[in-house]
């Protein structure tokens, strides 16, 4: 090393060493090692020790077993989306359609997208037809024997739906709703539940409120994408194609009655 100038400070290597050994004691975290020499631990780091960890989202499975409500849109689940408009034979007058839902048809009649409307001075009456799954029937069955109610909820009004919905005995039939989660807040209000106990099966954009309503929202294959996007489970089949089939399995399988509810209906059915 050489000799010092006049104004010149001379910095030992040994020096340096001293400093960065401090500073290093003053910055680094504190490991338990150090902790038994006498070392005390950093306040910060005792209270990031007893932050918990982030709570994992609940799969589609545990939130399939505290259903115990299923509510469905009808177009493009119950069905697979396409009307069939067909005259009604002369003489044909008799309505299905239940007082409310008539008094909403009246309100919705100058609306397009709640369905027909059929009046005296309108001539040959219409009928909006539908083709449902016989797989998607049984469903319905099979969920009313895993002690889960059922009920559908659509905007468009059709006698159609009507006649399905009472073959089907259905809780709950709502028609003409244009908002869907108004109707699902009043259904699981007039059940007793609450909103995680509650499924909407939806195919389209009208459908995500109910979906976002409830503990599970399930989109059927043919769903739209912004749809499928929020959905925990999608099912296996398209709407009409036995998809209530697959959201009803898939809840009783969650919930472990699947076994015991396919016994009894096939036990219902059979030879006395």
């Amino acid at each position: 090393m050489r000799a010092a100038s006049s104004g010149e400070t001379v910095i030992r290597a040994s020096d340096l060493q001293t400093q960065a050994s401090a500073f290093y004691r003053r910055s680094r975290p504190v490991d338990t090692a150090n902790l038994a020499n006498g070392e005390a631990a950093p306040a910060s780091s005792a209270k990031a020790a007893r932050i918990p960890p982030m709570p994992k989202p609940l799969s589609a499975q545990s939130r399939a077993r505290k259903i115990k409500l299923l509510l469905f849109d009808v177009d493009g689940v119950l069905t697979d989306g396409k009307l069939f408009i067909f005259p009604v034979p002369a003489g044909t007058e008799h309505s299905h359609l239940d007082p409310g839902t008539r008094e909403q048809s009246a309100k919705h009649a100058d609306q397009s997208g709640f369905g027909f409307r059929n009046t005296p001075s309108q001539g040959q009456r219409l009928i909006e037809a539908k083709g449902f799954h016989a797989h998607d029937g049984v469903s319905i069955s099979l969920a009313r024997l895993g002690g889960i109610k059922t009920g559908l909820i659509t905007k468009r009004i059709s006698e159609t739906v009507a006649l399905r919905a009472r073959d089907l005995k259905l809780e709950y039939v709502r028609q003409g709703i244009q908002h869907k989660r108004t109707a699902f807040d009043e259904i699981v209000h007039e059940e007793g539940l609450k909103p995680e106990q509650a499924a909407f099966v939806g195919d389209d954009v009208i459908d995500l409120p109910a979906m976002r309503a409830g503990g599970l929202a399930i989109a059927v294959k043919n769903a739209r994408a912004e749809v499928k996007r929020e959905a925990h489970y999608i099912t296996p089949h398209a709407g009409g194609d036995g998809a209530l089939r697959d959201a009803v399995e898939f809840i009783l399988k969650a919930q472990g009655k699947w076994k015991k509810v396919v016994e009894d209906y096939v036990g219902e059915i059979g030879p006395k």
